[in-house]
């Protein structure tokens, strides 16, 4: 599955997959407990692909950050926990992503991207997404 199905719902915890669409909105299932809820056109929700974070240069796609992160924990869960302090997760993103600016990308941010790197990394949707970011920049050749 691929990020555009992946939804982030504002004030909601985790991360949603897209169901179906409504007439008022749409249904997403959470792939925390498999709750599925109804989401109207008022929520504020960012789909996953749409999402960037800013480096000193430019915007890096999240899918490459999550990336990143496989490529650097081999596949694993992520080595640092969203709970940790703000140093070591400044000290961790720095390694995942060296020239991210510091003064746009927050503590919040970077322990939002760990907790959604490890959902997807539980439910196995990352290797889709590298396979889709390969094809990608095959195509881009």
């Amino acid at each position: 599955m691929s990020l555009d199905k992946v939804i982030s719902i504002s004030g909601k915890p985790g991360l949603y997959k897209l169901i179906t669409q409504t007439r008022g909105g749409f249904v997403a299932e959470s792939l925390i407990d498999n709750k599925r809820i109804s989401v109207s056109m008022q929520n504020n929700v960012s789909v996953l692909s749409e999402i960037a974070i800013y480096t000193l240069t430019e915007e890096i796609p999240l899918s490459q950050v999550f990336i990143n992160i496989k490529e650097k924990e081999n596949g694993e869960k992520a080595s640092v926990k969203a709970k940790d302090s703000k140093d070591k997760l400044e000290e961790y993103f720095f390694n995942v992503l060296p020239d991210y600016d510091e003064d746009r990308v927050y503590a919040s941010d970077i322990k939002k991207v760990i907790q959604w790197y490890n959902l997807l990394q539980e439910h196995n949707m990352l290797n889709a997404l590298v396979d889709e970011v390969e094809n990608t920049s095959d195509e881009e050749e």
